[in-house]
């Protein structure tokens, strides 16, 4: 008797029952992120989204995409995945706000070695999580199977997303100038950067990983594990009564390479490092790894996660808002005549 087609491509090493109870697993996870403006639902060509042109006079969409890079390793060894998906929204969505925009709609990409439904629900789950987070809709995704490519075990997460802004009020930097006060917003952890320097220093391994450490409190793999932080609703709060000059996400490349990218010509950040935001993981990292101050900062957001420039008189009132919202924030500096770069003092 001849072989199905099912049967054929599941000797190839692509299970299309798995992929069917997968999408059935998932299913209540996408469905708590549904908002307004969602339309149909998972599972059609093409994920639908309104767009509330009504809101708006001069609506702009800002998109971005990212993945999470080799902390996907750390999940892995961990057989920890529900978490996961917060990290790779995390690293979409907040680039998006520190635009000025909402982010609408969010979609994920898992490429795998096999596909194990339960594996998927739990990265999905984490993806669900960080949308309902960040008050965007999942309105679609795929999971790909690479026989032959990649591991049984292996997988790899990416997303992408899409929000709105109000044409005038996008963060351009056009109000950015000497004199506007830095505010610092403090990081969860890691977040998502840095984990092949990480991996290295501490040789993760099944082993390392478990290491407790008394200045963590927790053990190794526990605290690189923590989700990247979410701030599109602190930051659309903040926005909403404070004009927000400029903002730098501080991901790949730490202080060094990111806070430039929020300066004009001839503008110099100016960020005094004991009025930032510190954790004992980085002082760890550092100590372990003999590794100095400069490259720590150029790799790692050092317990800051975002920069805000806003006027100096609204510093204050930026900064209680912002605290208001549950986050850590403090101004941490100022923006200064000079050479564009940042200077930590």
């Amino acid at each position: 008797m001849q072989n199905s087609y099912s049967d054929s491509y599941a000797a190839a090493g692509v299970d299309v029952t798995a992929g069917y109870e997968s999408v059935e697993l998932i299913k209540a996870h996408v469905k708590k992120t549904v908002i307004p403006g969602v339309l149909g639902g998972i599972g059609g060509f093409g994920g639908m989204f309104e767009l509330p042109l009504g809101d708006y006079q001069n609506p702009v969409l800002v998109s971005g995409t990212d993945g999470v890079g080799t902390k996907i390793k750390l999940a892995q060894l961990m057989d920890k995945h529900d978490t996961i998906g917060i990290d790779c929204v995390a690293m979409c969505v907040n680039d998006v706000a520190c635009s000025g925009a909402k982010p609408l709609f969010f979609l994920d990409y898992i490429a795998c070695g096999k596909n194990y439904p339960k594996k998927i629900e739990q990265i999905v789950k984490g993806v669900a999580d960080g949308c309902v987070m960040a008050g965007c809709a999942l309105v679609g995704g795929e999971t790909a199977e690479h026989p032959g490519v990649m591991a049984d075990d292996d997988y790899d997460l990416a997303g992408f997303t899409v929000g709105i802004g109000e044409k005038d009020r996008l963060v351009s930097g056009e109000h950015l100038k000497a004199g506007n006060a830095l505010i610092g917003v403090a990081s969860s952890g890691i977040h998502s950067n840095g984990f092949s320097l990480i991996r290295k220093v501490f040789n993760i391994n099944e082993d390392t990983i478990k290491v407790h450490y008394d200045e963590l409190g927790s053990t190794l793999g526990e605290e690189l594990i923590t989700p990247t932080r979410i701030y599109v609703k602190p930051l659309l709060t903040l926005m909403e009564s404070v004009r927000v000059n400029a903002i730098s996400h501080i991901t790949g490349g730490g202080f060094y390479e990111n806070v430039p990218r929020m300066l004009n010509d001839d503008t110099l950040a100016v960020i005094e490092k004991d009025k930032c935001f510190s954790k004992p993981i980085f002082d760890l990292i550092q100590k372990t790894g003999a590794i100095p101050e400069h490259d720590m900062y150029n790799t790692f957001n050092m317990g800051t996660g975002l920069v805000i420039a806003v006027d100096s008189d609204k510093a204050d009132e930026a900064v209680r808002l912002l605290n208001a919202a549950g986050e850590q924030a403090a101004v941490i500096g100022e923006v200064k005549n000079g050479e564009k770069g940042v200077e930590l003092l």
